[in-house]
């Protein structure tokens, strides 16, 4: 991870972020990145920003709609982003770069060996990464689809997949161990406000434009 893996290239003015909702449940990169951006968001001296947890991205807009949470975080590699930038009723509040957590290929602990023909659980988003770490030993696999990397990892300790494509927090937290070598993502993500953030801002420049007669 290169140092400068957190970079703001649009800041929301004045009006700080009080909840951040994302993708969860925990151990996701969106869970990391909502840490992140909190952080760099908050004043030093300022209240603390909270992060509340979905598990899907669509439910964490119902919650940004709803004005149960300030701000939510996605990744622009999700499929479905698209529909967050078409909303009138959500802003695009910030954007910024940051690496993923390392991701793998892992297996519950303790467990027996691989099937040569194993079945991977995976998020759709990172799916084409498979192959790339996968030993090649498994010429054949079959994938099924989670709402997260931490779901993938769930769906190895519940036993409907052999392995599962997962964050290196995932993994801790749900006991699995890599069998592949290790990468991160380097990734953009959007950050959206509700509507009255930019009503908010658009107020705000108003009362500071200077007044010509």
């Amino acid at each position: 991870m290169m140092p400068s893996d957190l970079i703001s290239l649009l800041r929301p003015g004045s009006h700080q972020p009080s909840v951040i909702g994302t993708l969860g449940p925990p151990g996701t990169s969106s869970e990391v990145a909502a840490k992140r951006y909190a952080v760099q968001m908050s004043e030093p001296d300022g209240p603390r920003v909270d992060i509340r947890l979905y598990d899907t991205y669509e439910e964490a807009g119902e919650a940004l709609r709803a004005g149960e949470v300030t701000h939510i975080v996605v990744a622009n590699a999700y499929k479905a982003v698209f529909q967050f930038y078409m909303d009138p009723a959500v802003d695009l509040a910030g954007v910024f770069v940051m690496d993923t957590p390392l991701y793998g290929i892992a297996k519950r602990r303790g467990s027996g060996p691989v099937p040569d023909v194993p079945v991977i659980s995976s998020h759709p988003s990172p799916e084409p990464i498979i192959a790339q770490l996968l030993p090649e030993r498994h010429e054949t696999f079959k994938v099924i689809h989670e709402d997260s990397t931490s779901a993938a990892a769930r769906a190895v300790v519940d036993g409907s997949a052999d392995l599962a494509l997962t964050t290196l927090p995932a993994a801790q937290l749900h006991g699995l161990e890599f069998i592949s070598r290790t990468r991160p993502i380097r990734m953009v993500w959007s950050v959206f406000g509700g509507a009255s953030v930019r009503a908010h801002q658009n107020k705000n420049t108003k009362e500071k434009a200077p007044c010509f007669s």
